[in-house]
């Protein structure tokens, strides 16, 4: 029906106009980064990572790779925060989109960690052996790791459902659109 380059566009599109912030990293549409929240009601809630994804030619036929940029502590992420592809490839399906990876993949890995399959060894063994020093570390790792300053978000962003104030919107222009009420 649509070619792997149409599908990769509509899947970005879909992405792009979901409540993730996508930020393209070059001119292509294989290669962006997404801001991703830890899953409610999880070592990870309150965390914010920025996400880097790379499609493959094949997508949607083959699995996206994804890391995270900025650290976790997880037995499923190795410690150059690339996330365990076999996570994805096994259950992984054309008919998955890349919204999926955000609200299905990430999530469930975050909330399931696999101790058993790990890339960090480390992370795993600290798991299996003494989990409340695991849940310790990976709320260290959270809070210094992973605020939205570590993704270069600003703290404070302003919808555009709140007011502005006049310095957000100084401008250089010397001409006045109007006059103010006295």
């Amino acid at each position: 029906m649509s070619s792997p380059s149409k599908r990769r566009e509509m899947d970005l599109m879909k992405l792009m106009m979901s409540d993730y912030k996508v930020e393209m990293i070059n001119d292509g549409m294989q290669e962006f980064y997404v801001e991703f929240n830890g899953p409610k009601e999880s070592l990870y809630q309150g965390g914010v990572w920025k996400i880097r994804v790379a499609l493959p030619d094949a997508y949607p036929y083959k699995s996206p790779s994804i890391g995270f940029v900025n650290k976790i502590y997880h037995p499923n992420v190795d410690e150059m925060c690339s996330v365990c592809l076999d996570v994805i490839n096994q259950t992984w399906s054309p008919m998955f989109d890349l919204v999926n990876v955000f609200e299905v993949f990430l999530p469930q890995l975050l909330l399931y960690p696999n101790a058993s399959d790990p890339l960090n060894g480390e992370a795993a063994a600290l798991m299996m052996r003494d989990h409340t020093a695991y849940d310790q570390r990976v709320k260290e790792y959270c809070e210094k790791y992973a605020k939205p300053e570590d993704i270069g978000a600003k703290t404070e962003e302003k919808s555009s459902d709140e007011e502005l104030s006049e310095d957000d919107y100084n401008s250089d222009d010397d001409q006045v659109a109007g006059k103010a009420d006295p």
